[in-house]
């Protein structure tokens, strides 16, 4: 019985050394770097130039007069007229004075 005790033991040391032990992890600080205020504004640039002007086309030509347009075809001479008799009507009557 000597020897089974000591055989536990040694086999209880093995065991619980080979255990993995936790490696210990220190995180890992990041720091942000903060924006510093707007530089100042830069200056205007300068005006360009101005461009070329273009060039002026040419006048077309004239075209052609049309053709005169033809006479019409005359008309038949009028009938002369017999008598005409002309009715005037007769003036309207005064209307009697109010008394």
């Amino acid at each position: 019985m000597k020897y089974s005790v000591l055989l536990s033991a040694l086999l209880v040391a093995l065991t619980l050394s080979a255990c993995d032990k936790p490696t210990v992890v220190t995180p890992t600080v990041v720091t942000v770097p903060v924006p510093g205020p707007a530089g100042p504004t830069g200056a205007t640039g300068s005006t360009g130039t101005a461009g070329s002007t273009g060039q002026t086309g040419t006048t077309g030509e004239t075209g052609s007069a049309g053709e005169k347009g033809k006479t019409g075809a005359t008309g038949e001479a009028g009938k002369t007229g017999g008598d005409t008799i002309v009715v005037v009507p007769a003036p309207a009557p005064e209307p009697a004075p109010a008394r």
